[in-house]
């Protein structure tokens, strides 16, 4: 049976979000805005489910990007994913930025997003086992980020001058589709709920608005 899956992702500097019918993309939008998401992300959704002719009950699964990122931007999208999941009665999969990066590229992979404050989000994509992701300082890698033949992400290109003969690739697909397309390939098997992976500890100052709470 052909699964529709909505996914989003409200990590960073945007409102992204992806409208799937099995494998066959119906929309894939992302609106730049460094601030607004907890207003802009519903009214999105809703605007790409009408202009699908679709409505929240025909959708079978949620796909939402978990991080890292921007905090308040993660919790966003996990509770809203959450309770959507609730309400519909549908799985709700996360999916990291770092893997959205990563999709449909050749291995091994660095996968590096800008985390700004001179760091990056870094996490490397190859056979067997790999390390986890990390905060590292763009100027300090670790050891294993030289194994990487390839790199990408919004970090690529100030550290392709450290990484000297890799290939710096651009994303296979928009961040919301690619969260879209690997949530749907792990609907087959159990999955954890979705929960914000944060690399960075918070600040000290609290955000402007206070993040939306989780759900248990």
């Amino acid at each position: 049976m052909t699964k529709t899956v909505l996914a989003f992702d409200t990590s960073a500097a945007h409102c992204a979000a992806a409208l799937l019918s099995g494998d066959r993309l119906i929309e894939a939008r992302t609106e730049e805005m460094p601030r607004g998401q907890a207003e802009r992300l519903m009214p999105m959704l809703e605007e790409m489910l009408a202009r699908a002719d679709l409505g929240w009950r025909d959708i079978d699964l949620i796909g939402v990007g978990t991080g890292p990122g921007n905090f308040t931007g993660v919790r966003l999208s996990v509770a809203a994913a959450r309770g959507l999941a609730l309400s519909l009665g549908v799985p709700a999969i996360g999916v990291t930025s770092l893997e959205a990066a990563a999709h449909d590229l050749p291995w091994p992979l660095l996968v590096a997003l800008d985390a700004r404050r001179g760091q990056v989000y870094l996490q490397l994509f190859a056979e067997g086992a790999a390390p986890e992701p990390l905060l590292a300082e763009a100027e300090a890698l670790p050891v294993w980020a030289f194994e990487a033949h390839h790199l990408t992400g919004s970090a690529a290109d100030a550290l392709a001058p450290l990484l000297r003969n890799r290939d710096v690739l651009p994303p296979a697909l928009p961040l919301a589709e690619a969260t879209a397309r690997i949530a749907l390939a792990r609907i087959a098997a159990p999955q954890p709920r979705p929960a914000p992976l944060y690399l960075r500890a918070a600040d000290a100052a609290p955000p402007r608005d206070p993040a939306p709470e989780l759900l248990p």
